[in-house]
């Protein structure tokens, strides 16, 4: 199976792991860290619309959040996806 990642652990931002998975399997979302109890139902909804947008339905997600803004989880999860598929 492939990985990639992007991002990293420092204060406001976030690690952005990807695994392939088996086509049917679905999009498997895991998020811990700073502010996966409070705002887990927001990065689950950001990362659903960066994959929708991709065109991705079969993937692995783990995020290791310290507490990154919106835009930066959705750009993390989108340069991982590309570096997954070779585009980065």
């Amino acid at each position: 199976m492939k990985t990639a990642q992007a991002g990293t652990l420092e204060s406001m931002d976030c690690l952005v792991t990807v695994t392939e998975a088996q086509s049917g399997a679905g999009v498997k979302i895991d998020i811990t860290g700073a502010s996966a109890a409070r705002f887990r139902t927001a990065m689950e909804k950001k990362i659903t619309e960066v994959l929708s947008a991709m065109k991705v339905s079969d993937i692995e997600i783990q995020v290791q959040d310290n507490g990154a803004l919106d835009i930066v989880l959705g750009a993390r999860v989108e340069a991982a996806v590309k570096r997954l598929g070779g585009a980065a």
